[in-house]
């Protein structure tokens, strides 16, 4: 039977003739597979033997049709429909559907199945191993039993998802601490930049209540003074009114002594003054260049004010003190200090060759460690690895840069 389908199939689909159609060259395929090969191209060739095919009119569903190989299909469907009842029907009586009247007393462990002796010898499971129904069923049960116990336990995807469960609720926490913290950092940051803000407007308020108190009384007893000037002029008014020369006299009199006493009193002279520090400079000078973390270290500046002269002085004197400490933080920067320490250990090579360690070797090694102490660390852990690769002896190193 098989080696009749593979007479009986299409060389162009592989499967049994559908509406056979034979071409002049003998050769006999599907129609719809000759509609397809006539799409493809403009013209129609074998698609076994390449010979041409004249076309008709009607196209390649006008091509003769091989009757008697769609006469052997029917027939071969029909049969096959009828092995197929018959093992149905076997199959409901015990027996094998490919090979009728055959008991099913062999169990397939390859499929799984029931089969005949047949199908074991010259069917589709020859070869195969095989058990008998009982063992199998017993083996079965046994495995069944196994399994139970395993999906009792913990499975491996719920073991993985509390696993993932316990790294994402780990992940999630230390997010929320770092959350905390950023809160809480930029909480005591706002805070102490809260205080110095209050600090330095604390300060702006004492220096404008001493203003108030060195000039206050100045400006009241002026104002005083121009009181006193307007009731002269008053008086004066009143004595060029007087018709008595009696009382034009006396009134004049009284007029001349007060605007004498009043020209006698001296006024105050504003001495010329200024704001030190001047707050902006403070922010610009100290502020602008202080790190964030050493804010609440900022000590709130002492303002007063003072004669001209002397804050053109504490001026030049806080610009010296601005340089000097940009040459201290020039030199205190790691370039710079390995440079200085290069240039030492050059000089002192003698000294060292001859293993003897200068003093001001390891007192500078002491400064160096309490000015920058990360840097010297490093440069420490750089030599002593110089130290194990190299000719240079280990005690050596070690005396230059003890632990």
């Amino acid at each position: 039977m098989e080696r009749l389908e593979e007479e009986l199939t299409c060389a162009v689909c592989c499967e049994i003739f559908s509406e056979p159609r034979v071409l002049p060259c003998s050769h006999t395929f599907c129609r719809p597979c000759l509609l397809r090969c006539a799409q493809a191209g403009r013209r129609l060739s074998c698609p076994s033997c390449r010979a041409p095919v004249p076309v008709p009119a009607a196209g390649p569903a006008a091509l003769p049709v091989n009757f008697a190989l769609k006469a052997v299909i029917d027939k071969c469907r029909q049969q096959q429909q009828e092995e197929e009842e018959a093992a149905a029907a076997g199959a409901e009586a015990g027996t094998c559907r490919a090979h009728p009247r055959q008991p099913l007393n062999v169990y397939c462990l390859q499929d799984r199945r029931l089969v005949c002796g047949q199908c074991l010898t010259i069917g589709k499971h020859r070869g195969h191993a095989i058990d008998d129904l009982q063992s199998a069923y017993r083996r079965g049960r046994e495995a069944s039993g196994r399994l139970l116990e395993e999906l009792g336990e913990r499975s491996r995807s719920q073991v993985c998802s509390e696993r993932l469960q316990r790294e994402k609720a780990r992940c999630q926490d230390a997010v929320q601490s770092d959350r905390e913290a950023v809160l809480r950092y930029f909480k005591d940051l706002g805070d102490a930049l809260e205080r110095q803000k209050e600090a330095l407007l604390s300060a702006l308020d004492e220096l404008d209540s001493s203003i108030s108190e060195k000039y206050d009384p100045l400006i009241e007893e002026v104002e005083k003074m121009k009181v006193e000037e307007s009731e002269l002029k008053e008086l004066y008014s009143a004595v060029q009114e007087e018709e008595s020369p009696l009382l034009f006299l006396e009134k004049l009199d009284g007029l001349q002594r007060r605007l004498q006493a009043l020209r006698q009193k001296p006024l105050p002279e504003p001495e010329p003054v200024e704001i030190h520090p001047r707050m902006e400079n403070v922010l610009q000078d100290t502020w602008a260049k202080t790190e964030l973390g050493l804010v609440h270290r900022l000590h709130t500046p002492k303002l007063q004010l003072a004669p001209q002269s002397q804050c053109f002085g504490e001026q030049v004197s806080a610009a010296l003190w601005a340089v000097g400490a940009e040459i201290q933080a020039a030199l205190t920067a790691p370039n710079v200090l390995l440079l200085i320490l290069i240039m030492l250990l050059v000089l002192c090579l003698k000294d060292l060759l001859a293993g003897a360690i200068p003093a001001p070797l390891v007192q500078l090694w002491k400064i160096l460690q309490w000015i920058y102490p990360d840097f010297c660390t490093h440069l420490q852990d750089r030599v002593q690895e110089l130290c194990y690769t190299s000719a240079l002896s280990l005690g050596l190193c070690r005396r230059i840069f003890p632990d």
